[in-house]
């Protein structure tokens, strides 16, 4: 927990920050069961960060919850339903729910219009795009040539590579580098921009690494796998953001 010279923060004084929910199957006990779950690594930094981190359900309704949080984490997960965007899906798409991508687009599109602060990290800035109705390329190695973004090895391997980021942008500013690196893995990327969203970074290839929302205070989305390295500048940032909303 943090502290400061007067003790830790009261829990009642933290910022909450929800933290959508994704499913997949677990074995516990000896038992098969489908759980709704977030990565360790978000709940840690955001909490290290001075936030209380709250996991939000994919569930109709589940956007009435945004006056009860101070921000809002979008993670990786399953590729988007490519309906969504007016496609038929590719061979190799990997889709969600179809239910579980509404209830996160209007989760999304509440948080952005109660101008929460956001933080869209791999799948969560490809449905940033599409909220705003952008499409996507839906398997980026035939676009690129290469599978740089998602390397094919055995075992889950982050491909890395530098951005180019736009000056003055706000990701520049909270990255705060020359010439910062990747950690990602995906295999689909942002293709048509959607309206009122603005690129601040370009992988070496031009694949969009990422966006922000224009008009708004703090709504960002990166292409790479925040929160499976140990840099936690953007949960910081995410926090901070809320702690000053919340303090207006």
């Amino acid at each position: 927990m943090n502290s400061d010279v007067n003790g830790p923060v009261p829990a009642a004084g933290r910022p909450v920050i929800g933290i959508c929910a994704r499913t997949a199957p677990v074995t516990l006990q000896g038992s098969d069961m489908l759980v709704s779950l977030a990565l360790q690594a978000h709940v840690a930094y955001l909490s290290q960060a001075g936030a209380t981190p709250l996991l939000i359900p994919l569930l109709p309704g589940s956007e009435g919850l945004v006056d009860r949080i101070d921000g809002l984490l979008v993670p990786g997960g399953p590729d988007l339903d490519p309906a969504l965007y007016g496609e038929t899906a590719h061979p190799v798409t990997r889709a969600m729910s179809p239910d579980a991508d509404r209830a996160e687009l209007a989760l999304v599109r509440a948080a952005l219009e109660a101008r929460l602060p956001v933080l869209a990290i791999c799948r969560g800035m490809q449905l940033l795009n599409v909220l705003h109705g952008g499409s996507l390329h839906q398997h980026l190695p035939e676009i690129t040539g290469h599978d740089e973004h998602q390397p094919r090895t055995p075992t889950f391997t982050l491909g890395r590579h530098p951005l180019k980021l736009t000056p003055g942008s706000r990701i520049a500013g909270v990255l705060d580098e020359d010439e910062p690196e990747t950690a990602c893995h995906h295999h689909q990327a942002v293709d048509r921009l959607g309206a009122g969203l603005t690129v601040t970074g370009r992988a070496h290839d031009g694949t969009v690494e990422a966006v922000e929302v224009a008009d708004h205070p703090f709504a960002i989305g990166v292409q790479w796998e925040s929160g499976h390295t140990p840099d936690t500048r953007l949960h910081e940032a995410l926090v901070q953001a809320a702690v000053s909303r919340k303090s207006n």
